[in-house]
């Protein structure tokens, strides 16, 4: 195996997908002509609107579709074999468990079916539960009493329930209130940071945006761009000049100053967060030692 094959957790060749009619004629050209390689221990972004063909990529990986042309190798070894699929965790949008097992059993039965220890299982079933943030009640109901965000919490459980060297999720964050969300992007985080391979499918631009080293953006089955992501997102005709304290009479100085050298088109602003920051700010300050806070300007 050369050095660079040994670097790639995914490699894509002229992947394509093409469903027939009742006729064999070409319907839907799902995945047209993808190339792409994915390194090992970096999260990747499959990024497009519904129908772009992300979900046809993944299932073309997992082996539960065949394609019309391409191929697409995983860990080493071909899409779909056996030798590979036991070293994938999978997180699909819409998780299909068992509903009447709660969720420690759920795990355990998947573990089983990985064939691992049950004193292995006994280890490491509480630490994913742990992780994802099912406490000890809820562990303990019924997947049919679990609400959208408990049960991609589950899921994600049950995707890493084998250790796996490669984990595919797709929509991770579909359900999640903001503070689910936001763990949601520290645990995938946390797994790059073991040494993990992550590939995000979204089509939410924050999620991927925020944990992603490189992306590709699909529209119509086909590749639109690849890179990493600061670059792509870089706008190079604009240049920022950020300071602190300064008064209204030195902004005004250095426009003039700007416009006097030849800059045109200068806007001086104070710098914003976002809305999860904002959020999520106010949430640990409400809760940072236990009790709610009453609001600025609010009477106490």
């Amino acid at each position: 195996m050369t050095q660079s094959a040994q670097e790639e957790a995914v490699r894509i060749e002229h992947l394509t997908k093409i469903y027939k009619d009742f006729w064999g004629r070409d319907k839907v050209r799902a995945l047209d002509d993808l190339n792409l390689s994915i390194r090992r221990g970096e999260v990747f972004g499959l990024l497009g609107p519904n129908g772009s063909g992300k979900s046809t990529t993944i299932k073309l990986m997992l082996g539960l579709i065949f394609p019309t042309a391409g191929s697409a190798s995983i860990l080493g070894h071909a899409a779909g074999s056996t030798e590979v699929n036991e070293k994938i965790g999978f997180l699909p949008e819409e998780s299909y468990l068992y509903r009447f097992l709660n969720g420690e059993e759920t795990l355990y039965f998947y573990g089983r079916l990985f064939k691992i220890p049950r004193r292995d299982l006994k280890r490491r079933v509480p630490m994913l539960l742990d992780t994802v943030g099912l406490n000890a009640k809820d562990r303990k109901r019924k997947l049919r009493e679990y609400s959208k965000g408990m049960a991609r919490r589950i899921g994600l459980a049950q995707a890493l329930i084998n250790d796996p060297e490669l984990i595919l999720l797709d929509e991770p964050t579909t359900g999640l209130d903001p503070i689910g969300t936001r763990e949601m992007k520290d645990l995938i985080i946390s797994l790059k940071q073991q040494g993990k391979t992550v590939l995000l499918c979204s089509h939410l631009l924050a999620d991927v945006q925020d944990v992603c080293d490189r992306i590709t953006i699909l529209f119509g089955g086909r590749m639109q761009t690849l890179g990493q992501v600061r670059d792509l997102l870089q706008v190079r005709d604009i240049t920022q000049i950020q300071t602190r304290g300064m008064s209204t009479a030195q902004i005004e100085e250095v426009q003039a100053f700007l416009s006097k050298i030849g800059v045109s088109d200068t806007v001086i602003t104070h710098p914003t967060t976002t809305l999860e920051d904002l959020f999520m700010r106010i949430v640990r300050e409400r809760t940072g030692n236990g009790q709610a806070k009453p609001p600025v300007g609010s009477p106490n």
